[in-house]
């Protein structure tokens, strides 16, 4: 936003009927609505990393079991704040039950682990033999606990397999954090793609009977790739792609069928950010690409947001008004002063949270939000859970400032 759109001085006034950017209002996300629909089997948080994903997941499948619902959350954060939030111990990678007094439903959470699921993957797949084999192999045991990719892969594994077994009425997942939003959804093409790539294409190509004449070709190829690789890393990938050959098909039909199940009615992303202008840039990247792929968008949550707790007065008018009686000496008048400089402070937070989001808004004027007051500490039970929830389904006027869920101040009037 330029300079002389911010300066109401410098800009001129619109044309009858024409709307600013800071007068479009985004549409409304009824969340609750979503949640409680039986045809929604899936609900996924995705954005960049620190926005709170974490969180929302926990939240939304703490209000869908409530209402009445049969959930698991699956989380990707390691942190064992969330685990303490639901009333448990630790979280693993098989669902655990969550104790929600009162609750209509069920909740459960799990939390990834690559490694066993990939595991896992490999003992289904394949003869106890060659899975010992696999799961010896040192080059396996790099690729299923570090190689780039592979969580956010065996995340979509997990959905799957969760899916397929029709025990749950709704799966959230919380997406992994990664340096990019996109990093979620090309995970299964990527490792269908390293697994189907060229140079493990020539590393089996020795064993199988139909290429054994290119063993002469592959021996000058590995003496190069040794020299950068070291032979006995070599000798671990082709041992390892050796024993994997069988279970190409599978991974890659896998993954084509994982990805289209993002695709299919009953499926919603719900893009989480901050009001920050990275968090929000990631945010619409990630719109674009769901676009893109026809994926069904539900809308943004834009979180940790700050209401002021009253509209009425702006924040010129709050320094103005401490300014004139700040300087009387009497307490009651600097304690005065200090409540309006600290609403004015707020009121010029939120306005600034407010225009980013209008920008957002701006570029994609389709795209639902509802905004979520950031909460005073950190969420360490299930009450801040319920708080949290309250906010992303309550009813979109039902404000203690009457501002509608979908913006932090008011709208401009015309």
């Amino acid at each position: 936003m330029s300079a002389a759109e911010e300066t109401p001085a410098a800009s001129a006034r619109p044309a009858r009927g024409a709307r600013t950017a800071a007068d479009r209002l985004a549409p409304s996300m009824d969340l609750a609505a979503l949640i409680g629909d039986p045809d929604t089997r899936i609900v996924v948080c995705c954005g960049s990393g620190g926005v709170g994903k974490t969180t929302t997941s926990a939240a939304l499948a703490l209000a869908a079991a409530e209402a009445g619902r049969r959930v698991v959350v699956l989380t990707i954060d390691p942190a064992r704040r969330l685990a303490q939030s639901l009333g448990l111990v630790e979280l693993d990678n098989e669902p655990r039950p969550v104790d929600v007094p009162g609750a209509a439903g069920e909740l459960h959470a799990m939390m990834l682990d690559m490694k066993r699921t990939f595991d896992d993957i490999v003992v289904a797949h394949s003869t106890p033999e060659r899975a010992e084999q696999i799961l010896a192999n040192p080059f396996y045991q790099t690729l299923s606990s570090s190689f780039a990719g592979t969580q956010e892969y065996m995340a979509m594994e997990k959905l799957g397999q969760l899916r397929a077994g029709d025990r749950w009425d709704l799966i959230v997942v919380d997406t992994p954090p990664s340096r990019s939003a996109l990093d979620f959804l090309d995970a299964p093409n990527r490792m269908s793609r390293f697994l189907d790539g060229t140079m493990i294409r020539l590393l089996i190509a020795p064993s199988r009977a139909g290429f054994r004449f290119a063993s002469a070709g592959f021996l000058f190829f590995s003496r190069i790739i040794s020299k950068v690789l070291g032979g006995q890393l070599l000798r671990d990938i082709s041992a390892f792609v050796t024993a994997l050959d069988t279970m190409f098909g599978g991974f890659r039909e896998r993954a084509t069928a994982t990805y289209e199940l993002l695709r299919r009615p009953g499926t919603w992303f719900v893009v989480v950010a901050t009001p920050e202008p990275d968090a929000l840039r990631e945010a619409s990247y990630f719109v674009d690409r769901l676009s893109a792929e026809g994926m069904p968008l539900a809308g943004l949550v834009l979180n940790r947001t700050h209401p002021p707790a009253s509209t009425a007065l702006s924040a010129t008018r709050a320094e103005a008004a401490a300014e004139a009686i700040g300087d009387d000496g009497e307490p009651a008048g600097a304690l005065a002063a200090g409540a309006l400089r600290v609403h004015a402070e707020r009121m010029t937070l939120a306005a600034r949270e407010q225009r980013l989001a209008d920008r957002f808004t701006s570029a994609h004027p389709e795209v639902g939000m509802r905004t979520v007051p950031a909460a005073a500490g950190d969420v360490h039970d299930l009450d801040g859970l319920r708080v949290m929830a309250e906010a992303l389904t309550g009813p979109d006027g039902d404000t203690p400032t009457g501002v509608p869920r979908t913006r932090v101040l008011p709208a401009r009037r015309a």
